[in-house]
């Protein structure tokens, strides 16, 4: 898991080779085992992979989101908040169980944030609202995140054990 951990990167540049259904199930399987609170599963997702659809969705914001455009794959995460009050929390983990199952499968992914930003076409539109509306989501359900996933057009170093900023690690007390 460490080495998972050292060598994920976020990629935001794909080829355009597509992925195999057989990865995409893994995909969807591991966004199924993602854990929640008290077991709610309050989860939703969409899996994309039309390419209009991911040039549309590429525009639900101004700025960490034109990598859909080339991406293969985009995974919508989504929770419904009457289910569960930590919804939040549970649709980051399966952000975060999704980015290493795609690197685990020698995809690429990078986490692009839709849940309180803005669409930038329509003064006072969010982001989340406008992908309800492309997407056909539920008002009840909300959009957390989209996940770009694809082949990587380059290679990433991994991160370097060495550079981590023990600082941040605090024993017993602040």
């Amino acid at each position: 898991m460490i080495e998972l951990l050292i060598s994920r990167r976020s990629i935001r540049d794909y080829t355009e080779q597509p992925i195999e259904k057989e990865k995409i199930d893994i995909l969807k399987q591991a966004a199924l085992l993602s854990p929640t609170g008290k077991n709610k599963r309050e989860w939703e997702y969409i899996f994309v992979d039309e390419r209009e659809t991911l040039a549309k969705l590429a525009t639900v914001k101004p700025h960490g989101i034109k990598m859909l455009e080339k991406a293969a794959l985009g995974i919508v995460v989504c929770a419904d908040d009457e289910i569960s009050d930590i919804w939040i929390e549970d649709a980051s983990i399966a952000m975060a169980t999704l980015h290493y199952t795609a690197h685990a499968l020698g995809l690429g992914s990078c986490w692009i944030q839709i849940r309180n930003r803005m669409f930038h076409h329509e003064e006072g539109i969010s982001s989340e609202k406008k992908m309800q509306e492309m997407l056909n989501i539920p008002e009840k359900t909300r959009v957390l995140a989209i996940l770009s996933v694809g082949y990587p057009a380059d290679e990433r170093a991994p991160n370097q054990l060495d550079k981590l900023d023990y600082s941040k690690i605090h024993t017993n007390k602040y």
